[in-house]
């Protein structure tokens, strides 16, 4: 979870990159931000956003005087506190207002009206742990292999994930994507994405975080690169929403909030909360 302010204009509007997440955009600001989604289709306010949004690199967004919480959904746990499965996403984003109506006004109400970071963020998670409650969890076997994918970075084959479940690649397939809106082996590209344009951004050199990071050569971590953001590795690195993200999720992890009743191994705790707020990119500041 990581608090977000853009005082002034942002310089340009940024590039939304690709995450393995469930995001969920809480805003409150002076000003609502706005995200363009590539196919004529403008999105404001509060959103959730499936695992993969911006793939491609047609995913813009905007805005002046924006203050938001933004949260890191794992796609297990996504479902039951969104109130709408993951699969219902898949890969797209939504308004708030549209999932939960009367409600996300109400919470933007209360964060606006909240005066610190701190308490805004336990606000929310409350928010986030009542709504859990008693709604049923993902199926265990999905969960199992999805978390399997993360802490493989990636580097797995579906083949292996069905056979220790006991399950047909069909059936992964099908459980896999009916429950989390991507399959197995889109979720897995997903993730070791992730894990390798983080990589760059932090100076590392391309063809070892290809080397490392399970793909064939640098020319096929260049070829993901390019499919999800649209743009070359050497551009991707400057992207703000990248280059504030060790700042916003210090303890970066792929699923910031989860709930703690899933018992899929391995367990993935939540990571620590900061605001990570910044008037124009690169620069940022934080807020205790």
């Amino acid at each position: 979870m990581a608090g977000f302010r853009v005082p002034g204009p942002l310089v340009g509007d940024l590039r939304v990159v690709p995450h393995p997440a469930v995001m969920l955009i809480l805003e409150f600001g002076a000003r609502s931000p706005t995200v363009d989604d590539g196919a004529g289709r403008r999105l404001r306010g509060s959103l959730v956003a499936g695992p993969g949004f911006g793939s491609g690199g047609g995913v813009r967004a905007s805005g002046e005087g924006v203050e938001c919480v933004q949260v890191r959904l794992s796609p297990v746990v996504a479902g039951a506190v969104l109130g709408a499965c993951s699969a219902d996403l898949a890969g797209d984003a939504v308004c708030l207002d549209d999932l939960w109506g009367r409600e996300a006004s109400r919470i933007r109400e209360r964060l606006s009206e909240t005066a610190s970071w701190q308490e805004r963020f336990e606000f929310v998670d409350a928010l986030l742990a009542r709504r859990c409650e008693d709604r049923s969890p993902v199926d265990p076997g999905v969960a199992w292999a999805w978390n399997r994918i993360v802490v493989g970075r990636g580097a797995v084959r579906v083949d292996h994930l069905a056979a220790e479940l006991g399950w047909s690649r069909k059936r992964l397939w099908s459980r896999f994507h009916s429950y989390l809106g991507v399959p197995p082996k889109r979720a897995a590209k997903l993730v070791r994405f992730d894990r390798a344009v983080h990589r760059l951004v932090g100076g590392e050199r391309a063809a070892r975080v290809a080397a490392d990071g399970g793909y064939c050569d640098q020319s096929h971590l260049h070829r993901d690169i390019m499919a999800f953001t649209g743009a070359t590795p050497t551009a991707v690195v400057g992207e703000p929403f990248l280059t504030v993200d060790d700042r916003a999720w210090p303890t970066r992890g792929l699923t910031a909030w989860t709930e703690r009743r899933v018992r899929a191994e391995p367990t993935l705790r939540p990571a620590r909360r900061r605001d990570a707020g910044h008037p124009g990119p690169p620069e940022t500041r934080h807020e205790r």
